[in-house]
């Protein structure tokens, strides 16, 4: 697609600097956005190195001054709008209405206009459907299942029956909703299933990585709210609450009947334990271990996590502890000779 540089201002609501009738059909970085591509400049290295680009628009910080005959757009967050421009630069791929014929669909399906259902995907009994709801291959969505509007499932996706779908919710490729939460009682030297009784709901504007596995509860629904954004590789137990707008990074494990409260990030490889609570607006650092709960705002990193500024001390401390061994030895033998000398004396 092809837009102004003025309806890209329109729609970024921006101040142009330079010509508002050029043609934008592209976007890339930088160095290598060419005269039809939009880029843009968030940090003061990427600034500097306007003069260098031959980008026919660039995004930039509201007080960036002019430079040479470069077109811009002055915008509050620059990252932001290039986010906004490329999605109207590069729309989502539409998908072929109806049912495919090779889709099995349980006769009593309820479904809105505009639904997408590709071949091979398997729909149980009692399941609704939303409008512009699209299916692709070899998804499988359980006994009633209720899905909103406006959602998109890509291939190879499962939904246990009776899980909770809200409106405009991405779920990618290979991952689980509903699956068992592990829950195993001790019976002498084995393990007796406990059932899992509940559901997974997952709120509207919900994004899920790939190869996500969320649990449905043990009893009620394992909650995932409005905004929730998960990378790749994470998995959520039975019970577990995340609250809004909250981000989950790749390799995120949660036990079972947390509660993670809203605009949380955990990042990378974070390990939380079960039945605990992490505050709003927490952040742990990656590969962090979580064993109890986190205050709201509070910054945490290390394993187990531990205040951030008591870790970054920790870390600088480590390299150097095989030379401050060395000289804890050498105070030790020095304190045993001062105490030979003192026993001596008092004999």
């Amino acid at each position: 697609m092809e837009w102004t540089v003025k309806e890209i201002a329109e729609i970024v609501s921006g101040e142009i600097i330079g010509d508002p009738e050029r043609k934008i059909s592209g976007a890339n970085s930088m160095a290598q956005a060419g005269p039809n591509q939009i880029t843009f400049a968030d940090n003061q290295a990427s600034l500097n190195a306007l003069p260098d680009t031959s980008a026919g628009c660039i995004l930039v910080p509201e007080d960036t001054p002019p430079s040479g005959s470069l077109t811009m757009i002055r915008v509050a967050n620059p990252r932001l709008a290039f986010a906004k421009t490329l999605a109207k630069l590069v729309p989502a791929k539409k998908q072929a209405g109806g049912i495919d014929p090779g889709a099995i669909v349980s006769e009593d399906l309820r479904h809105g206009e505009n639904v997408s259902i590709s071949a091979g995907v398997v729909i149980g009994s009692g399941v609704i459907l939303g409008d512009r709801v699209s299916l692709l291959p070899n998804t499988v969505i359980g006994d009633n299942v209720l899905i909103g509007n406006d959602v998109f499932i890509h291939p190879n996706v499962t939904i246990l029956d009776g899980c909770r779908i809200g409106d405009r919710v991405t779920i990618h490729s290979g991952t689980v909703i509903g699956s068992d939460g592990f829950g195993f009682v001790p019976d002498n030297e084995k393990y007796f299933k406990m059932p899992q009784t509940g559901i997974v709901q997952i709120d509207d504007d919900v994004e899920i990585g790939a190869n996500n596995t969320i649990d449905r509860a043990t009893f009620g629904k394992t909650w995932i709210q409005s905004g929730v954004k998960t990378d790749n590789l994470v998995h959520v137990a039975h019970n577990v609450i995340v609250g809004a707008n909250t981000l989950l990074v790749a390799q995120v494990g949660i036990a079972g009947s947390t509660t993670i409260g809203k605009n949380v990030i955990l990042a990378g490889q974070v390990g939380v334990s079960g039945h605990i609570t992490i505050g709003d607006k927490a952040i742990v650092g990656p590969q962090s271990g979580v064993a109890h709960s986190i205050e709201p705002g509070q910054v945490v990193s290390g394993s187990a996590a531990m205040a951030h500024r008591i870790w970054l001390r920790v870390q600088q401390i480590i390299p150097r502890l095989p030379d401050m061994a060395k000289t804890l030895r050498k105070i030790e033998k020095r304190l045993g000779k001062l105490e030979c000398r003192l026993d001596k004396n008092k004999s």
